[in-house]
């Protein structure tokens, strides 16, 4: 499956009541200067090319002399509102390098070059189509990840700051056969990746939509595998593109996992992870149930999906609360409780399914 084909699939889903609710009471909804569709005014734009000369499938847009001033004032401050909580005393200090517009992309965004004049040094953003989907994975990537991640949305327009990382493909094609990598720290971080993921069922991790970064440790190098692309959660209905481990282009990394973990290892390293997942959750309990009221409310995924989905979940776990599920939010954190066992302890009451409530 192509990348065009999965995304083309993706429904955009439009932010609702309760959560748009939510994101005011936590200050991800702010009013912008800048909209999505005031960078659609465009009076030309020209192919991306890469340091070799290949199309990169971006576009670089250009905007009307007077018109281009006033846009790239605005993106300017909300480069500053991600990056600094809104000081405008850097403002001075910053220029637009370039804005760019991807086609092929689900949320269809654009990618704005932002650089510091004193120093050249540049930074990125991203200015996309609110869609509720992407928003509730953007937020369980900040409560139950090991990561931070600043976005902030204005009505139909979502703004997300740049991950740094090397893109996954990148990776394997130039970094799996150095000489300085440690092997068992990447395999080990790649099971972790895959657990996570699929205890908050975040899908379409091909290798293209994850980074890898790499800090320098005193033994060698130490690794953090970041998903970057939102999308998909809990959208499909297989329950294996929830598990980066069968995408195609993650099987090098899988076949490096096979040959250096063995299973009681690899088991040892999913249990880790989902007690690091439980004791961020303990942290910030009645901010995930607040979210998961809105997921429970809101219809994020088609019906043959879910109806899939809540099927094959349920065969797994062995679990037949799964099949009384309507929606993927319900879905969702019934897996979280079932994955991270909280069926004995109190935060089971934040996540339990609002069957209860049924008349």
């Amino acid at each position: 499956m192509t990348k065009e084909n999965v995304q083309q699939k993706k429904e955009i889903y439009s932010v609702s009541g309760p959560l748009r609710e939510y994101l005011n009471h936590y200050k991800r909804e702010l009013s912008l200067p800048v909209g999505y569709d005031n960078l659609l005014q465009t009076v030309d734009s020209y192919p991306l090319m890469n340091d070799k000369n290949e199309d990169t499938l971006w576009q670089t847009m250009v905007y009307d002399q007077h018109y281009g001033r006033e846009i790239f004032e605005g993106l300017k401050k909300i480069y500053v509102l991600l990056r600094s909580g809104g000081d405008r005393k850097i403002l001075p200090n910053l220029y637009v390098d370039r804005v760019d517009y991807c086609t092929f992309g689900n949320t269809k965004p654009f990618r704005v070059r932002i650089v510091n004049q004193y120093n050249d040094n540049h930074d990125y953003f991203y200015v996309k189509k609110a869609d509720a989907s992407r928003i509730y994975g953007l937020e369980l990537e900040q409560l139950l990840s090991p990561n931070e991640i600043n976005f902030h949305v204005d009505r139909e327009t979502l703004v997300e700051e740049h991950i740094i990382g090397v893109p996954g493909d990148d990776f394997i094609d130039n970094f799996l056969s150095r000489e300085d990598l440690n092997e068992v720290r990447l395999a080990k971080e790649f099971i972790k990746f895959n657990e996570r993921c699929f205890v908050r069922l975040l899908g379409d991790m091909r290798a293209y939509n994850y980074v890898v970064e790499m800090t320098p440790d005193f033994e060698q190098n130490q690794y953090r595998v970041r998903a970057i692309d939102f999308d998909q959660q809990c959208y499909e209905g297989r329950r294996s593109f929830y598990l980066p481990q069968f995408f195609k282009n993650n099987l090098p990394v899988v076949d490096l996992c096979s040959r250096l973990i063995n299973l009681e290892t690899s088991h040892q390293y999913q249990l880790e992870e989902r007690t690091l997942i439980k004791r961020r959750f303990n942290v910030a309990p009645y901010r995930i149930k607040r979210l998961r009221e809105c997921m429970c409310q809101d219809r994020i995924s088609s019906d043959e999906k879910l109806a899939r989905l809540r099927s094959e979940l349920g065969r797994m776990h062995k679990d037949p609360r799964f099949e009384e599920c309507r929606n993927m939010g319900e879905v969702t954190f019934l897996n979280v409780a079932v994955l991270l066992d909280l069926t004995e302890e109190a935060p089971v009451r934040l996540l339990q399914s609002s069957q209860a409530k049924r008349p």
